[in-house]
């Protein structure tokens, strides 16, 4: 699928780590490092906007080895980018660990899946159809 892109970054476009990645690495555009306190968040600028076709969307998730190695995740995960949106893509990055993290210019702070999804349309009823399940929610399956 091709994807419009505009890159002020300086950095390289997003990318596939491999072959069978499923997310391209977003990389933080800054002019100097950004110190995250515990629990502090940032909202990290990237340099790059797109123009998704309609239909599709961009979700924007944390990096794995930046969560378990250093409790840097993405507050709001999945971000959603929508394919009406013209903007900077921004990264809102929290620090969960005890210490301090540094997120270095042109660091990899997150990673961008490309998704197709539906548009709904209500159909109002008076009752909905019943499952083993029912309204069981929040563990209501067990843990094992």
């Amino acid at each position: 699928m091709k994807v419009k892109i505009v890159n002020k970054s300086g950095w390289p476009d997003p990318a596939y780590a491999t072959e069978a990645s499923a997310g391209l690495d977003l990389r933080a555009n800054t002019d100097a490092p950004i110190a995250l306190g515990p629990l502090e968040r940032a909202l990290v600028p990237t340099g790059i906007y797109i123009q998704l076709p309609v239909g599709f969307e961009a979700q924007i998730r944390p990096r794995s080895g930046l969560a378990t190695k250093r409790g840097i995740t993405v507050i709001n995960s999945p971000g959603t980018v929508d394919a009406d949106y013209r903007g900077e893509l921004k990264v809102s990055l929290v620090n969960l660990s005890s210490q301090e993290q540094v997120i270095d210019p042109g660091e990899r702070i997150a990673q961008m899946v490309v998704a197709r999804h539906e548009k709904v349309e209500w159909e109002d009823v008076e009752s909905l159809d019943e499952t083993s399940r029912g309204a069981g929610g929040w563990g209501s399956t067990g843990t094992k």
